[in-house]
């Protein structure tokens, strides 16, 4: 009989008993999501929505999956973990919300070198935020406990969300044309694009202190630079009901440089007023520290502006007045005219 001391697969870094523990800690949180269409609850295989086609002539699913990206470091390097699920949800279920799709259901992926329930539960916390705001599901997930993958404390998500709508009221630009209105909803800040040119100028360049309040901002840095992403879907929806909207493009990665071109039919450009709207203080903060250039802000990140809709010059002033109604700060930032290949021109 062999004298070696039997392994188990706590041994190699894998604790069956904390996933359970962690699945039952969040069974109330996932619980607050839950919509009608939900026939499972979490722990199955697979969850499973009876989507109501009766309330669609021809229902068109759309779908989109996203992550965090570098935004995570800073909740590593401040322990704080309760909004960047919100983040999350809000990169999936503003990429189908600009088609029009309504978001149904939401799944997560956490994956760590060893899982610490009370920190998941954080995490979850803010997945659960994210989906009550945009009024989606969270169907289910998968926590990967991956020992050696990933550096003590550390973990990386990813989501994914599958919406609705009906295939006569796709939104996709392609009734666009000269001399229509762009109107951009203002972002909360950074959103989740940009985040490694944003720590290097910070942190590595101007060496702030992520606990300090920089003279330009009225909280920390800390806190500014994990303000969570904005969603837009109940105000979007709600613009849908009674108004013209043409085309919209979120704007995550690439900035109004390279989102808008990606809504505009041929023959047409986007005419941004760059003077048009408020910039939140932090780039600014960002410009400067880093001696960025002005394109690059314009193609790194969003600059204040979270989402563009493409709307009819006659419906501009209704649309604006709806969406400061509905908490949104909305501004006229320019207009299409006729070009030979979709582009953004700055003026």
């Amino acid at each position: 009989m062999s004298s070696q001391k039997p392994i188990t697969y706590k041994d190699a870094g894998v604790d069956i008993d904390a996933g359970n523990r962690f699945v039952d800690m969040i069974k109330p949180l996932v619980k607050q999501t839950m919509r009608p269409e939900v026939l499972t609850d979490i722990g199955g295989f697979g969850g499973l929505f009876s989507l109501n086609s009766s309330k669609y002539k021809r229902p068109t699913l759309v779908s989109s999956t996203d992550g965090v990206g570098t935004k995570l470091k800073l909740a590593f390097m401040l322990d704080k973990h309760d909004t960047v699920g919100i983040d999350l949800v809000a990169m999936c279920v503003n990429d189908v919300i600009v088609q029009g799709a309504e978001p149904l259901f939401f799944l997560d992926y956490l994956a760590t070198g060893k899982l610490a329930p009370e920190k998941a539960v954080e995490i979850v916390k803010g997945i659960t935020e994210g989906c009550k705001q945009s009024n989606c599901a969270l169907l289910g997930g998968e926590t990967a406990e991956m020992p050696g993958m990933y550096t003590d404390g550390e973990y990386d998500l990813a989501g994914f969300t599958v919406g609705v709508v009906d295939n006569d009221e796709i939104i996709d630009g392609s009734t666009i044309t000269n001399g229509d209105r762009i109107i951009g909803i203002a972002s909360s800040g950074l959103h989740s694009n940009g985040y490694s040119l944003a720590r290097k100028v910070l942190l590595e360049t101007m060496k702030l202190d992520l606990n300090a309040k920089p003279n330009d901002l009225d909280r920390t840095l800390g806190e500014e630079l994990l303000t969570p992403t904005r969603i837009y879907v109940k105000s979007i929806l709600n613009l849908m009901r009674d108004f013209t909207i043409k085309g919209i493009a979120h704007i995550t990665g690439g900035g109004l440089l390279e989102n808008l071109p990606r809504v505009l039919p041929q023959q047409c450009q986007a005419i941004i007023d760059r003077n048009s709207w408020e910039k939140p203080a932090i780039f600014e903060m960002l410009r400067a520290g880093g001696n960025i250039p002005e394109e690059e802000m314009y193609r790194t990140f969003n600059y204040g502006i979270g989402m563009a809709l493409i709307v009819p010059a006659a419906e501009v002033e209704d649309i604006i007045d709806r969406l400061v109604g509905l908490q949104e700060k909305a501004y006229l930032i320019g207009r299409i005219s006729q070009a030979a290949e979709p582009s953004v021109v700055l003026s």
